[in-house]
This record gives structure tokens, C-alpha cells and sequence, in this order.
């Protein structure tokens, strides 16, 4: 038997865009595992992108900004599998706004702000209540953070207090969940990943290159490192890990006054 015990294991991935997604990537290591997966995805272009990916999938749409999608969303994953259940859910989900351009946080527009958190974390929530019914009771749900919320980092934007309501978020869940049942939520929390979302973000290449200076191994995080994590904590053989933030860096928050790094900056 396989160590993480994820055969026959029906997961509901919300977040894959394309093959760059971290929630791609979880996907298709689950499915090496013999899992089963079924899809999520903002709207039906995605949809037919998706299918074409995984066409043994289930690709499910959902617009999670509306509450009526969501709602909708439960009632079509009902119908479809009926009684079964869900043993896990991947939220893979993050928006923030940045046509106006990157601003001093304390010109954060409120709208974009507050659609940020609308989509990258009150989005769990909301899921997470919707199909609490669905959910085994041992299942576990895992969302996709980042490494540390407690560095201003400028061309990130709001982004990080963002994440930091999602963290929080996690051990509210946990405790309301508890009543009923057994199910745990955790994240997994990389440094910076090449994917198609972060390319989008003004001046993330510089920050990209930055981090892979500062990770002692000179080279950032792979996709595919944050998404074996993510695997784990999906997997019965993270039963006790509840709650937390698992952070995928690399060493790099241990390496910030790395003696080349140092004479850089000072002009040696």
C-alpha cells in the first residue's frame, strides 16, 4: 500500500488555469496516486481548457465572487455523486487587482482590496460551508498561501495581508468543523513560483531573482515542491498535522544575511 493512502481518495480542486498552476500540478500527482479528481474552474473557457487536460475529470464552473454560483455549484456536485463523498479540497485561488498600477499600501483602492480577500480568502469559507454536508469525516481541505505575510514586500502590493486573513482563516475552520466531524485545514505556504498568475504581478521577476540569491541553493522553488506538499497534507498520512502553515522556501528566510548578499548591498 502506498505511503499517503490517496487510492480511491476524491478530491475537489478548485483553482488549475493551465499546466503553470500549482493546482495542476497537485492534480496530476494525485492522479499518479490513484485518486480521483474532480475540477472547479472560474468559467467555461477554463472549462474546455481544462477538460481537454483531464478529459477522465468531472470539470465543474464557478464564479466564486457570487454566492449564487457557489450555491449552484453545491447543488450540480450533489446531483452528479449523489451520497459519495469528498475526502479532500484544494483551494488554489487568488485575485488581486493591479491595473492602476502598484501603489504605497496606503493607497490601496478599497474595491480591489476588498475583492481580494472576497476571492483569495473568503472564498474558502464559503466553500468549505457549502459543502460541509459533502465532506468525509476525516477529510481535509488545504489552500495555497505564502511563506511569510510579515515582510512588506512592495511589488506584491495588499496581496499578503490578504493571505494573512486566509492563515487566520484556517484555525476558525478547524474549530467550527470540530463540532461535527474530524476535518482538518491546513496550507502550504511557497516562497516565489514561476507561474502564469505571478507573471502578472509588476515587478516580480526582480523579486523572483532576489530569492533564488538569498535560498542557500541558489535555485527557487519548483512548482512541483509546493504541490508535493500539498499532496501530503491532502493525504491520510498527515492525519495530525492540523491547522498549521507549511512553509516551502528552501531555507530562503534563513539566509538573509548571506555574506555575498551583504557586500552587494554594501557596495564591496
Amino acid at each position: 500500500m502506498s505511503f499517503l493512502k490517496l487510492t480511491g481518495k476524491r478530491i475537489l480542486i478548485f483553482g488549475v488555469a493551465n499546466k503553470k498552476s500549482v493546482a495542476y500540478c497537485v492534480a496530476t500527482m494525485l492522479l499518479g496516486e490513484e485518486a480521483e479528481c474532480v475540477f472547479v474552474v472560474r468559467d467555461a473557457a477554463t472549462r474546455e481548457k481544462v477538460a481537454a487536460l483531464f478529459p477522465q475529470s468531472d470539470v465543474f464552473t464557478c464564479n466564486v465572487e457570487s454566492q449564487d454560483e457557489i450555491d449552484s455549484l453545491r447543488r450540480e456536485v450533489g446531483l452528479k455523486y449523489g451520497d459519495k463523498k469528498f475526502d479532500g479540497i484544494l483551494h488554489s485561488l487568488a485575485f488581486a487587482d493591479y491595473s492602476g498600477g502598484m501603489k504605497p499600501f496606503h493607497e490601496t483602492p478599497r474595491g480591489a482590496f476588498l475583492q481580494a480577500i472576497d476571492i483569495s480568502c473568503f472564498s474558502l469559507i464559503a466553500i468549505a460551508n457549502v459543502f460541509a454536508d459533502m465532506l468525509s469525516k476525516d477529510a481535509t481541505v488545504v489552500t495555497i498561501s505564502i511563506s511569510t505575510t510579515r515582510m512588506a514586500s512592495e511589488n506584491y502590493g495588499f496581496m499578503a495581508p490578504v493571505k494573512a486573513a486566509l492563515d487566520s482563516s484556517l484555525v476558525f475552520l478547524t474549530k467550527s468543523f470540530s463540532a461535527f466531524s474530524e476535518v482538518r485545514f491546513n496550507a502550504v505556504a511557497p516562497s516565489l513560483l514561476k507561474t502564469s498568475a505571478s507573471a502578472g504581478i509588476p515587478g516580480y521577476l526582480d523579486s523572483y531573482l532576489f530569492a533564488e540569491s538569498v535560498i542557500p541553493r541558489k535555485r527557487a522553488i519548483a512548482t512541483d515542491e509546493a504541490a508535493s506538499t500539498a499532496v501530503f497534507l491532502l493525504s491520510p498520512a498527515s492525519s495530525g498535522i492540523v491547522s498549521q502553515k507549511i512553509i516551502v522556501d528552501a531555507g530562503m528566510e534563513t539566509n538573509y544575511f548571506d555574506k555575498q548578499i551583504i557586500r552587494k548591498s554594501v557596495g564591496e
